[in-house]
């Protein structure tokens, strides 16, 4: 097994990872930044205001995105799986 054999398996690995777990961490990300918008014009400075909404969105997100993401990862292993012949030489 060479070098770009290995370093090409590990960049579908990382691809695929951050892939599935893009859509997640965008919603986080937007509600998050909501919340402290809604938290800067209100000036209410409430630490653990930002964890419940975040928790919820990633909740649904996952409800939504569930189905594709598993998709995604049966499909990544199953690929691996059918050529480990290859891995193993």
């Amino acid at each position: 097994m060479s070098s770009e054999f290995v370093l090409s398996l590990a960049e579908k690995g990382i691809f695929t990872t951050l892939m599935i777990t893009g859509p997640l961490l965008l919603l986080a990300l937007a509600v998050g930044l909501l919340v402290s918008i809604f938290q800067a014009t209100t000036q209410i400075q409430e630490q653990t205001l930002a964890f419940i909404p975040k928790i919820v969105a990633v909740l649904v997100g996952l409800i939504f995105f569930g189905p594709w993401m598993l998709t995604k990862m049966v499909e990544f292993t199953s690929n691996l799986y059918q050529n480990l012949n290859q891995f193993v030489g």
